[in-house]
């Protein structure tokens, strides 16, 4: 059987916003907790489904992409949910489980992990019209929590390691008994990780990780367009303490061309010839994209506003194969100057014009006005018939 919605799954609206997102999943995970189902299986499933939803849409990246193509296009962005079960969602949403299952019915809460994931980054660039329809590579340098060198990002002295908390023998947990009821806090001593650090590390002051300057080689495929994403996947920062580490989300704004515009994978320009080249025909040289000129021919007779297509000679589809095309607009330009000769050349023509079709003209005329008279005859007697 395929997956449910998300949005069903959590039971919010496609426009519900990060908060209500929030929300929605912690009614839910609390609801289906392990630790407040012990042995429902089935519970255990309602609680790695929201959890994998919600890990989808407050993710911009990923909610974008399984709007567009759904559980597939996640797929083939490499998105396979929790590999880890329980533990990976704990580790994912350590904080959020911290602000609400802390109230429990006498289940056994579970510390928290002090190893956590490194934040997603976000990084604008450039690009050329050239560059985006033809691919390119770029080098930038980004800021980012790198994992100490010094410690390997433990966060512990070389020599040194983690030892279980003695305020909370390892728990991550402080109990308190009132009446009937068990209230569990997270230990102020560890944090709520069940692990305090002996000897922190002096390099990042028990971090585990040092803010650097980092260089990273961008692959830009043919065929991107503004608003482009590339994820870099572990380009992000660090984890805290052996987390996983981050992506790099590159985010592209593509620079306007002096000739040509784009819609997709299709190229569009416009080609001004005389009215004479438009008469009697010509080939001109049109510029091509990443150098050189290309003959483009006008037919005779050509008129204004008249497109001409040029199959597989537009963009390279960045999802798919081939290209799109390539479209030129003729545009008829009149000249406002004229010279005495071209003036007598005009009316010689103008005149061979008239006497070449004269009597077509009239004929129209005599038509039309009759036509007009009659239409407006018959408007008439409908309006007095009314």
């Amino acid at each position: 059987m395929g997956k449910k919605d998300y949005y069903e799954v959590l039971g919010v609206s496609r426009q519900a916003d990060g908060e209500e997102l929030k929300k929605a999943y912690r009614k839910l995970a609390l609801k289906c907790h392990p630790d407040r189902n012990p042995g429902d299986k089935e519970a255990e499933e309602q609680f790695k489904e929201c959890a994998e939803a919600y890990e989808v849409l407050r993710d911009a990246q990923k909610r974008q992409i399984y709007d567009t193509y759904g559980h597939e296009g996640l797929r083939g962005s490499g998105f396979n949910g929790f590999s880890g079960g329980f533990d990976d969602i704990f580790s994912r949403f350590g904080d959020v489980f911290q602000d609400f299952f802390s109230f429990n019915f006498g289940g056994q809460s579970r510390p928290r992990t002090s190893a956590r994931p490194g934040d997603d980054l976000l990084y604008d660039l450039k690009l050329s019209f050239e560059e985006a329809v033809f691919g390119t590579e770029k080098d930038i340098r980004i800021h980012i929590m790198t994992a100490c060198e010094t410690c390997l990002g433990s966060g512990a002295e070389p020599g040194t390691k983690e030892t279980v908390c003695p305020a909370c023998n390892g728990s991550g947990q402080v109990v308190q008994s009132q009446g009937f009821f068990r209230i569990s806090t997270a230990c102020a001593r560890c944090q709520g990780t069940g692990r305090v650090l002996v000897s922190p590390c002096q390099a990042c002051q028990g971090q585990g990780r040092l803010k650097c300057e980092k260089t990273v080689h961008v692959k830009v495929p043919a065929g991107v367009d503004s608003g482009t994403r590339l994820r870099l996947r572990g380009e992000g920062e660090s984890g805290y303490r052996g987390g996983q580490t981050g992506d790099l989300y590159v985010r592209l704004e593509v620079e306007p061309h002096e000739f040509y515009e784009r819609d997709g994978d299709n190229l569009f320009a416009k080609v001004p010839v005389s009215f004479v080249q438009a008469i009697v025909g010509d080939e001109i040289m049109v510029p091509v994209l990443g150098g050189g000129e290309k003959s483009v021919k006008i037919e005779p007779g050509t008129q204004p506003g008249t497109v001409l297509r040029f199959p597989g000679e537009g963009v390279r589809r960045l999802r798919g194969y081939g290209n799109g095309d390539l479209f030129i607009e003729v545009e008829v330009k009149i000249p406002t100057r004229i010279t005495p000769r071209q003036e007598e050349l005009l009316k010689e023509f103008t005149a061979l014009e008239k006497n070449k079709s004269g009597s077509k003209v009239k004929s129209w005329l005599f038509h039309g006005r009759k036509g007009r008279k009659k239409n407006g005859a018959a408007e008439a007697s409908r309006e007095a018939r009314s």
